[in-house]
């Protein structure tokens, strides 16, 4: 992708943006001079975050969205509209995720996991891309995957198919857009210290509390920081980089997953029983 792209004065819109990662990466595009929309299911939450990134930001606006509803998504996309808003730049970040083996996973939290992880995107696509295609200049859409796309690890089933669906759709995309004003890139955060884990409250049966603590410990004490993820999403898009691998076991994951499927697999488990994903061997 030839030249650099310049965020300042240029909308950029953030899903999952009340915390976390999608907080962080506003809080990056505002310090280059972005202006910032602020998307999340929680109204409360939402609000805190507009009143940080509107210290900051060129100009800020907020609005709740639930990107696994089409309908919300519609209504989000004519609120933007009639302000003569469309995102030159869309940061696909919202997710969700649940704690459990393949049997202890409930049917509803697969649904709700894809209804978020890989529907959110899917709604938030076809809801804009039709307009930033129609505009001038360079425009970008960023889709969050994560590095449990190509390094899953035990008692995340769904959440990892969640995630390889978006790389897949993800690069379906990047063919379809290419040579149009719009690039597509794809994020992959490894071990991250976010509330998608600090947060999680509901676990599968074969889960207890002594092993979801652990892992939340180790989340705290080895997971990456939102802001450095928040950051090279940004630098990501100023380069026009096609893939950006984040934060611990992301770039060595993906590695590991192309040399061996197999030996990324031992990897993998291995780690499980010091990370939480397994209970630790007694």
């Amino acid at each position: 992708m030839a030249g650099k792209m310049d965020v300042a004065n240029r909308w950029v819109l953030v899903t999952g943006a009340a915390s976390g990662i999608g907080l962080s990466t506003a809080r990056a595009f505002a310090k280059r001079g972005a202006n910032i929309v602020l998307a999340d299911v929680d109204a409360a939450m939402l609000g805190q975050a507009m009143t940080e990134i509107s210290a900051t930001a060129a100009k800020c606006i907020a609005a709740p969205c639930d990107v696994s509803s089409d309908t919300s998504v519609a209504a989000f996309f004519a609120t933007l509209r009639d302000r003569g808003i469309v995102p030159d730049v869309l940061v696909n970040n919202a997710g969700v995720a649940f704690l459990g083996g393949f049997l202890e996973t409930p049917l509803a939290q697969w649904r709700r996991i894809f209804d978020v992880n890989v529907l959110g995107i899917v709604h938030m696509v076809r809801a804009f891309l039709p307009a930033m295609k129609a505009s001038a200049g360079a425009r970008c859409i960023v889709n969050v995957a994560s590095a449990a796309a190509y390094l899953p690890a035990p008692n995340m089933a769904a959440y990892a198919a969640s995630k390889g669906a978006v790389k897949q759709l993800n690069e379906v995309l990047a063919m379809e857009l290419a040579g149009s004003n719009v690039s597509v890139q794809c994020i992959y955060p490894g071990i991250i210290n976010t509330p998608i884990v600090s947060g999680v409250k509901s676990v599968g049966g074969n889960v207890d509390a002594t092993q979801l603590a652990a892992l939340q410990a180790y989340y705290i004490k080895q997971g990456g920081s939102p802001d450095a993820v928040g950051e090279d999403i940004a630098n990501a898009v100023a380069a026009k980089s096609s893939h950006v691998y984040t934060g611990p076991m992301a770039l060595l994951g993906n590695l590991l997953s192309r040399i061996s499927t197999s030996l990324a697999r031992k990897v993998s488990m291995v780690a499980a029983r010091s990370n939480g994903y397994l209970p630790a061997q007694r």
